[in-house]
């Protein structure tokens, strides 16, 4: 895999230099030939009409060629950026993948477990899975990570994740596309506030035979000028604009402060449409993403190009030459005429291409992790109190380093309680079966051999700390998550709670009574879960539970003086502890 990106970045990289080089080249030809055309235009000056028809011709196929030499320097910048996309995987291969959105705007302290699962923030499972690069399709990939989807709908994503992860070339050309994107929210959110916006030009019969005659009265005052009228009287020409801009100044201004911004976001999502457009997909909900931008006698890309231009022409009103604009043209009614007609057919259609653009991008995100992957697998959801794990790995472990176990239990009434001494693994092992079951709820390939599971939604408590503003201690934080949790267990049946030394904050003797209490009542609420304590004698309920309850533990070896981990899971409450010899290895003075 690492060569095979190596091989592309080299190639893309040499086809960026050589386009590089040709541009150079071609600058220096485009201007001989501007000086060969003034030299033509000049020699032909005194044969009239001859020079008319030179200088036509010369612009015109001046222009084309211009057009011509820019689209180089384009495919240039597209190879160069080829070629980052590719060195982005190699490194990301060797586990460094902080050069992606780390989606730390989505964290969320209130969520049922994107703070315990690592899900957004630096070195996440955001960041390292994430290749959208607009905004929208960042919230879409975080939205499909924080809430489990229905069966039908990811069997859907795990089709589409399929189809594009085959597809290389056109998942990283979509990158590269999309890699000069700057967007934000809250344009995007002006632009859709935009959408609902009354018109005030094109339902105006006075505003629209004025935009006829303001340029005839524009130019009569002119020539009057120049021929017959002093300048103060040829001023009376330019009132009637005048007070017509004044008197929608302020309809302007709101609806130039609602799209000015999306000129530029506009014009890279087209690029990003077209190139969905031109695609077959052969997957059911990529094929209806994709139809949703076929709607009318335009397609999508083509219409938010054009509304894109016509933002760009409104944009002009910043310029200070554009109040002569307005004086004779009405520049700023014409272009406002121009949105409200273009809002007038498409306002319904734009949230939707902006959806399924977004759709689209998380689907590559998954894709491109399934490619980078290859022995990852889809786990089969289907609605049987089972979940069946086997070899399941923590995915941002290097698979070098990797310790797969196998996690086999029902997912209604039964508790895995999972002892263990400090630093045998018993949070990552609580982390990987979390952080694989979100996976497979969202339609992503999962770190497994093996993997099955009822529809799960995962709750956990593992990284409680008190909060200063709220005069809350930690203790206090902790009882509220597990309120949380009991409430979501008694209301419904499909919680998977993960829970990581309960009630830690109180003493030993109301601890063991709290937590024997609390594992009690999930089982008569038929709750399922994983449960890590230090609380051996929590391990004495496995006797009379009848099978809801099951002891697992990771144990450590100490090995002339020192610690060694094999970081598996087995069967029995653990008998290995460490914290005095760690506490030793730290310095304190045990006897």
């Amino acid at each position: 895999m690492q060569e095979l990106y190596k091989k592309r970045q080299n190639d893309f990289a040499a086809k960026a230099a050589g386009l590089k080089q040709k541009y150079i080249r071609f600058s220096i030809v485009r201007l001989v030939i501007f000086f060969i055309g003034a030299a033509m235009f000049t020699f032909l000056w005194s044969y009239g009409w001859a020079a008319a028809l030179f200088l036509f011709v010369f612009l015109a196929a001046f222009a084309r060629f211009v057009y011509w030499h820019q689209a180089i320097q384009q495919d240039q910048k597209h190879h160069e950026n080829l070629a980052k996309v590719n060195e982005n995987e190699i490194d990301y291969l060797n586990y460094k993948f902080n050069q992606f959105d780390s989606g730390e705007q989505f964290m969320d302290t209130q969520h049922s477990n994107s703070i315990d699962m690592d899900l957004f923030g630096a070195y996440s499972f955001f960041q390292y899975c994430n290749r959208s690069n607009t905004s929208i399709g960042k919230k879409c990939l975080a939205n499909w990570l924080s809430h489990p989807a229905k069966i039908e709908e990811i069997s859907l994503r795990q089709e589409s994740v399929q189809e594009l992860q085959q597809q290389l070339d056109w998942r990283q050309n979509f990158q590269a596309l999309g890699m000069s994107t700057e967007d934000s929210e809250d344009h995007l959110k002006a632009l859709k506030k935009w959408l609902q916006m009354s018109p005030f030009v094109s339902n105006s019969s006075l505003l629209k035979m004025a935009m006829y005659i303001a340029p005839i009265l524009g130019i009569a005052g002119v020539l009057l000028w120049l021929f017959y009228i002093p300048w103060q009287l040829a001023i009376l020409f330019y009132i009637p604009a005048a007070i017509i801009l004044k008197i929608t100044l302020d309809k302007v201004n709101a609806t130039h402060v609602q799209t000015d911004k999306a000129e530029k976001i506009l014009a890279h999502y087209a690029r990003l449409i077209h190139h969905i457009e031109e695609e077959q997909f052969s997957s059911k909900k990529l094929h209806d993403l994709q139809s949703v931008f076929f709607v009318g006698d335009e397609n999508a890309s083509t219409s938010v190009k054009k509304l894109s231009y016509i933002i760009q022409q409104l944009n002009v009103r910043s310029n200070p030459f554009a109040l002569i604009l307005n004086i004779f043209f009405l520049w700023d009614l014409h272009w406002v005429n121009r949105l409200e007609k273009w809002q007038a057919v498409q306002k319904d259609h734009l949230p939707k291409w902006f959806d399924a653009l977004q759709e689209i991008e998380a689907v590559l995100s998954f894709s491109t992790l399934y490619y980078n992957n290859p022995d990852w697998i889809f786990p089969k959801v289907e609605n049987k109190n089972e979940l069946v794990a086997k070899q399941i790995g923590h995915p941002l472990i290097d698979g070098k380093e990797r310790i797969c176990n196998d996690l086999i239990m029902p997912t209604e009434a039964h508790i895995k309680l999972i002892t263990g001494s400090n630093m045998a693994g018993k949070s990552t092992f609580l982390r990987t079966a979390g952080l694989n079951i979100i996976l497979a709820m969202s339609g992503s390939v999962v770190c497994a051999k093996e993997f099955s599971l009822p529809p799960l939604q995962v709750y956990t408590s593992m990284r409680t700390v008190d909060a200063l503003h709220e005069s809350t201690s930690s203790f206090y934080a902790e009882l509220k998550r597990l309120k949380i949790i009991i409430e979501a267990v008694d209301a419904e049946q499909n919680i998977f709670f993960i829970l990581d030394e309960i009630l830690k904050g109180t003493n030993s003797r109301d601890r063991h009574t709290g937590s024997k209490a609390l594992i009690q009542q999930f089982i008569n609420s038929k709750g399922s879960g994983l449960i890590a304590t230090h609380d051996l004698e929590l391990g004495s309920m496995e006797a009379n539970a009848e099978g809801a309850i099951e002891n697992l533990c990771m144990e450590v070896e100490v090995q002339d003086g020192k610690l060694k981990f094999d970081y598996t899971i087995k069967k029995g409450v653990s008998q290995s502890f460490n914290a005095t010899l760690l506490m030793k290895q730290m310095g304190i003075r045990i006897k």
